[in-house]
């Protein structure tokens, strides 16, 4: 934790954004070494111009690779594509830009020039392809989400809307690669003099009402303050405030690619995580003022929901409340709609699943797990222990296939509007009825190597039969739900669990553990996972 969480950035903490600028341009990448290559994690590639991981070569190889790769799926529709706020953003979507057009692909841009959420971007791509046409629609989002000012995020969304599947961002990744490493000369370019436009934000906000009460919001007149923390939303929320004649304030309009505005995250870097209480400080100063109060992230995948009597909620805490509340209002679901989480989600949205009769589908971490049951209606909400979520309209149709953040602000609205309590004092009533977990992430260290064994690790391989004094029920190596490997192991008693993960960045694993006996309970699992990963891994 840094001594300065929390508090406002200080100039010494502002990125230099011309440098930021002239590095993406003058910075050539070599791809042999590994921090300088394209890698696809769960949402694209990301990196800083500074550390030669985010460059013009970069995006030109991506998009190139992006080109070829539907071209060799059949995909021939238009491509839609949107940029978030942060410095980098703009200069690699027209370079993007330059490539598509390069390569007569036929792509749509803002047609307001206006920043486009990620959930914008999925709801434009599936209304197209949902619309009868014959060509199917797919879409670039250029965002490193939640990430530092100096990084740069590129990410690719098939015609099902959501996250490429790790068979698309493979090849497109290594396909990317080979381009540079080839000196580019597969790149075809060509400047965009007169490219397609596409009003993303009015198509948006128009459809809420399918899937929001919207009428019930109004009427309540509830104060709601919705603040984009210098994202893509910024003129979403304004919008929605118009369109619907809400009691709605954008708190903080400003958009500035430093992130001057912001408060330090715990590790003392500026970032647009809305579930983290200490990027969120300044947003909770205003917690009085209005009855729900919300943030996004810098693409708006992401939520983070405050009430004046509990401040921010645990992100844990409010899927469980949505889910309760979604499925006993939503008439117009299939009554066998499953209630997807991540298999490191808290525990308690199981019993809550339990309470209502519904079927969990548990998945390992990633969004692109929930794509496939979004689409079809066979899933009516997928959520994610880290803030992400997106459900069926109000007749159990398809939304959209990626994060909503949006979404999920309007909904703790709608929560409070028709039940006449907030959504932290409806999760207190559920800890009434199925106990109050304590949940946390905590890391430990681990060689390459280790992560390595521990992505592949099977739960067979654990010999533990005990974990914090109860019985194990489970040792998971797949996801119970759809059975596809989790990349490390889920430990289960009956009265908590834990999940190691090998972190894609660090030389650590991530440990997830809760606990329904409390937070000593909670420290001993965690001590004890540890130590039964380690003997796993044969440390």
């Amino acid at each position: 934790m840094n001594e300065r969480a929390g508090t406002p950035a200080a100039e010494s903490d502002l990125v230099d954004v011309p440098a930021l600028i002239e590095a993406y341009f003058e910075k050539q990448p070599d791809v042999s070494v590994p921090e300088q290559r394209v890698v696809f994690g769960t949402s694209g590639h990301r990196g800083s111009s500074l550390n030669t991981a985010f460059n013009e070569h970069h995006i030109a190889a991506t998009t190139q690779a992006i080109v070829e790769y539907r071209a060799g799926q059949g995909i021939t529709g238009p491509l839609f594509i949107g940029s978030d706020t942060h410095a980098l953003s703009h200069p690699a979507q027209t370079t993007a830009l330059k490539v598509l057009v390069g390569n007569d692909v036929r792509v749509l841009v803002d047609e307001f020039d206006d920043f486009v959420p990620t959930p914008s971007l999925s709801h434009a791509i599936l209304k197209y392809n949902n619309s009868g046409a014959e060509e199917q629609a797919d879409g670039i989002v250029v965002t490193p989400s939640h990430n530092p000012p100096a990084d740069g995020g590129f990410k690719y969304n098939p015609p099902h809307g959501g996250p490429a599947d790790s068979d698309a961002t493979s090849w497109i990744a290594n396909r990317a690669n080979e381009i540079i490493a080839n000196g580019m000369v597969d790149v075809q370019m060509a400047e965009p003099s007169a490219v397609e436009t596409y009003d993303f934000r009015t198509n948006y906000v128009d459809d809420l009402a399918t899937i929001i009460n919207m009428d019930a919001i109004r009427e309540s007149g509830i104060r709601i303050g919705a603040d984009p923390l210098g994202g893509a939303s910024v003129s979403y929320w304004q919008a929605i405030a118009d369109k619907y004649n809400l009691n709605l304030t954008v708190v903080n309009p400003d958009v500035d690619p430093t992130w001057r505005f912001m408060t330090l995250d715990w590790d003392g870097k500026i970032r647009m995580d809305p579930s983290s209480s200490f990027a969120m400080a300044s947003v909770l100063a205003h917690k009085d003022e209005y009855d729900i109060l919300t943030g996004n992230d810098a693409d708006a995948d992401r939520h983070g929901i405050v009430t004046p009597d509990a401040g921010l909620m645990n992100p844990n805490h409010f899927l469980a409340v949505a889910i309760d509340y979604l499925y006993r209002n939503r008439s117009g679901w299939d009554q066998g709609a499953k209630i997807g989480k991540t298999l490191v989600s808290s525990s308690i949205i199981d019993r809550v699943a339990d309470s209502l009769g519904r079927t969990l589908w548990e998945v390992p971490v990633g969004f692109k797990w929930f794509v496939p049951g979004l689409i079809d209606g066979s899933v009516g909400f997928g959520g994610e222990e880290s803030a992400g979520a997106s459900f069926l309209r109000l007749d159990g149709t398809v939304w959209t296939t990626d994060k909503d953040g949006i979404l999920l602000c309007l909904l703790a609205a709608e929560i409070l509007a028709v039940t006449g309590k907030t959504p932290s004092e409806l999760y207190r009533e559920l800890t009434e009825k199925f106990g109050d977990p304590v949940y946390e992430r905590v890391d430990a260290a681990a060689t390459k190597a280790q992560k390595a064994a521990l992505g592949k690790l099977d739960g067979a391989a654990i010999t533990a039969t005990e974990l914090a004094g109860d019985p194990i029920v489970a040792k998971l190596s797949t996801a119970p739900g759809n059975g596809a490997p989790v990349g490390g192991v889920k430990v289960v008693t009956e009265n908590a669990w834990f999940a190691a993960r090998p972190s894609g960045t660090e030389d650590v694993y991530k440990i997830y553990a809760e606990s329904f006996r409390g937070a000593e309970h909670l420290k001993q699992v965690q001590a004890e996972a540890k130590l039964i990963v380690d003997a796993a891994l044969g440390g």
